[in-house]
């Protein structure tokens, strides 16, 4: 089975590492972002090598609906193509050009999370239970039939970085059963219950920024849910973005502040009191400048 992979991301990497090993399955190409293109993605990874290592055309795409492309994707005839870590709708066009035959892939318990940002999301919901999902794309967002999906819990610390290595051991799994399977000619098509569908929304750098005004448990999670491989949770002090991917919760124990107020200090943690009076430690950060950011006690309308 020749397989097409699309995408630019570390998802995309352990699709065609899993595939090229897979009896039966080789890669005949990849479609991914050119170098200059990626800042689309914040885990952008450079799949050059991995691709030429399996012998599989490389196809820089800035548009992966475009006619080249499509013409492209046509001649090389792929059997099934693998849309992992792409932020582009595969259109008609395109799906056209692959025989329809495109499997994609969502860090989400499809139907619930259809959309964007969907790790995020799944903390910042404080979701429970979450899975990774190989669909059949349609015309819709992520509502095509499911192809395999396996579900894990989502543990109470949980942050960006840990849950999205979690996805990556399920993407793993669910390829290991679904391929056999395609290469049968068993392709499993399991309708998704459109009532119980949610959809998530785009996220973007800015939706990091702190609210202190917020409870201790609504700030850790953010700084959770949008950590390291994603942009971070940010506040400002001066002239100077403070970006905080590492926190815990503990209670104000006596201490009276106004929200956002630093607390206290102590080499490379500082803790700051939030608004229902527990405090947040913060244990990883960095600062960096940023002119366009408001000092601290002006985004509060208080002293810092």
């Amino acid at each position: 089975m020749r397989a097409l992979i699309v995408g630019a991301v570390e998802g995309t990497q352990v699709a065609i590492r899993t595939i090229a090993a897979a009896a039966g399955w080789s890669v005949c190409g990849l479609v991914t972002l050119p170098r200059d293109k990626s800042e689309r993605h914040s885990d952008f990874v450079d799949l050059g090598p991995d691709a030429e290592k399996v012998g599989a055309r490389i196809i820089y795409a800035s548009n992966s609906n475009s006619e080249d492309i499509c013409r492209a994707v046509e001649e090389l005839a792929p059997d099934y193509t693998f849309v992992i870590g792409w932020s582009q709708i595969c259109g008609p066009e395109f799906r056209a050009a692959a025989r329809g035959n495109v499997i994609g892939y969502h860090p989400a318990a499809l139907p619930r999370l259809r959309g964007r940002a969907a790790l995020p999301w799944t903390i910042l919901l404080d979701e429970k239970i979450t899975a990774s999902t190989l669909f059949w794309i349609d015309d819709g967002v992520d509502s095509g039939d499911i192809l395999a999906q396996k579900f894990f819990h989502v543990a109470p610390r949980e942050t960006a970085a840990t849950l999205y290595q979690k996805h990556m051991a399920a993407l793993r799994g669910i390829l290991d059963l679904a391929l056999p399977a395609l290469h049968a000619g068993d392709e499993i098509r399991q309708e998704q219950n459109s009532d119980c569908a949610t959809y998530a929304t785009k996220r973007v750098p800015e939706d990091g920024r702190i609210d202190w005004r917020g409870s201790a448990n609504e700030i850790d999670r953010l700084i959770r849910a949008v950590g390291r491989p994603y942009p971070g949770a940010f506040t400002s002090f001066k002239d100077r973005r403070i970006v905080i991917h590492g926190s815990q919760i503990r209670y104000g124990a006596g201490l009276h502040a106004l929200p956002g107020q630093i607390v206290a200090r102590q080499d490379r943690k500082f803790s700051v009191m939030c608004g229902d009076g527990m405090i947040v430690d913060i244990d990883d950060f960095e600062s960096v400048p940023d002119g366009n950011l408001p000092p601290l006690h002006a985004v509060l309308g208080r002293p810092a």
